[in-house]
């Protein structure tokens, strides 16, 4: 056969068969595009890891901040940083042990995703495939959920003849086209590009808001309610808790194997992003945030902050596709299309999906109260508490421990140790994350719907100019009506 060819071939590697492909493309037609197009390495991963581990959230940890104080802030960033982390490696450990005990079956997974409910399933079976399914689908539904409702937010800061309902309709349609993207293996040149654009923000954030300086008779009171604390607790859980498409990145790597430190140094670089923007962005205008869960409504309009605006705009998309690419693959295998070679017959039978993600974020269009209720009815249990658990009963006897293809590192005190942290982190998660967590996240949800309704048109808009008594200076006034804007405005009563 042709070196040119393409040729696939089982390779051992210590105890972990992969699938790898050899062969290079043919001429400057084929590397062109598979350049841009066509990632699978470490890389890739980590780009797409960082990318998608913080995007319209870095908008709301100042807000979590105000909450929180600002002590308690940067030790949750950092604790649940570390936690995620944690995890992550968990479900690639439990990916390797899935994906090797299938190809000695000698299973196939070249035309073939593997998902998380699937490793759930083939390591303990239906129930826990089930549970897994239904926590992760609903997690990644409202997570492209948020991802339209920070879109309709966000770009109301540039152009606000429109409300953002009808935003919202706009994005979900140009929000649809990601039904185009077959796999995580395509997202090569998004995930670079959301990574600098999540990098330009974040430091347009915390520079503007330094050169802005202290507000005058700033005030920094957090943490001052217990509702507010764990609200802005449980946003942070949700920062970290990006994970919960671990699984299919991994499986779009060239050798998964290697995942393992991926999320963790991912998770390094998020912090360099948030923990500045949180800090600055609370220091300059203190306990302002508790009316502002968006952090672009605080700084003054310039080319610099649109210029932030348009790139989340952009980064958002390319997250919502992050989120909605799995529910993709699960609705696929469900109508028996997932092997399917036609990427446009796919994508046709992708736009499904697209609909309830559509509806519900014009049902709740809460921007900032939905990522604390998400992150902590969902992501507590999706990325934190499942893993955790799967981990500790796929190897609970001495005979799986043994046969372990990852055996737990030293630093770690081998199983004892990991047993420990993962008891820890399911106790921790469901007291906290859940318990607390979702107390408080439930009770600013449901005052959300009753001081705004369901459905409504323009959440937390200003009032039309013909409502409000004209200023002396018409056209400066109108300039400057975004640094005033009540948006989001969450506080308890």
């Amino acid at each position: 056969m042709a070196s040119s060819d393409k040729v696939v071939e089982t390779v051992i590697v210590g105890n972990y068969v992969e699938m790898e492909t050899e062969g290079k493309p043919k001429g400057m037609k084929s590397k062109i595009p598979n350049l841009f197009w066509h990632g699978g390495s470490v890389y890739d991963a980590w780009f797409s890891c960082a990318s998608n581990q913080v995007a319209q959230v870095l908008l709301t940890l100042p807000y979590s901040f105000s909450q929180l104080g600002m002590l308690s802030g940067i030790l949750f960033q950092l604790f649940y940083g570390l936690m995620g982390s944690w995890t992550a490696y968990l479900i690639s450990i439990l990916y390797v042990e899935y994906r090797t005990r299938k190809e000695r079956e000698k299973v196939d997974f070249r035309n073939h995703v593997i998902q998380w409910f699937e490793v759930l399933d083939g390591l303990l079976g239906k129930h826990w495939r089930n549970v897994g399914l239904a926590f992760n689908c609903t997690f990644l539904l409202f997570g492209s959920v948020i991802q339209l409702i920070a879109c309709a937010s966000n770009i109301y800061y540039i152009n606000d003849n429109l409300d953002k309902r009808t935003w919202t309709y706009i994005f979900g349609a140009c929000c649809a086209t990601t039904v185009f993207i077959p796999s995580f293996h395509n997202y090569r040149i998004w995930s670079f590009l959301g990574l600098i654009m999540t990098t330009y923000t974040a430091w347009y954030l915390t520079i503007a808001s330094l050169l802005h300086g202290q507000v005058e008779g700033v005030k920094h009171s957090g943490p001052t309610k217990l509702v507010l604390y764990f609200t802005g607790a449980t946003n942070i859980l949700y920062t970290f808790g990006g994970h919960a498409v671990t699984v299919e990145i991994m499986h779009a790597m060239w050798k998964p194997q290697k995942f393992k430190a991926i999320y963790l140094i991912a998770t390094l670089y998020v912090l360099t992003l948030t923990l500045p923007v949180a800090a600055a962005v609370y220091w300059a205008f203190g306990d302002m945030l508790l009316d502002h869960s968006n952090a672009f409504s605080l700084l003054p309009r310039t080319p610099f902050r649109d210029m932030a605006v348009i790139l989340m705009l952009i980064h958002q998309f390319i997250t919502f596709g992050f989120a909605c690419t799995p529910l993709y693959f699960v609705w696929e295998k469900a109508i028996g299309m997932h092997e399917c070679k036609s990427l446009c017959k796919r994508a046709a039978a992708r736009l499904p999906v697209v609909v309830p993600i559509w509806f519900l974020a014009i049902i709740f269009p809460f921007f900032g109260p939905i990522n604390s209720t998400v992150g902590s009815l969902l992501v507590s249990f999706t990325v934190y508490i499942i893993p955790a658990l799967a981990h500790i009963f796929t190897f609970r006897s001495a005979t799986a421990r043994e046969n372990a293809v990852e055996q737990p590192s030293k630093y770690f005190g081998r199983w004892v140790g990991t047993y420990t942290i993962n008891v820890f982190v399911v106790v921790w998660v469901l007291i906290v994350g859940f318990g607390f967590g979702g107390w408080a996240s439930m009770t600013n949800f449901i005052h959300q719907i009753d001081t705004f309704g369901l459905f409504t048109k323009c959440y937390q808009c200003p009032p039309p100019a013909s409502a409000v008594s004209p200023p002396p200076h018409g056209l400066n006034a109108r300039a400057a009506a975004p640094l005033h804007h009540p948006f989001n405005h969450t506080r308890s009563p």
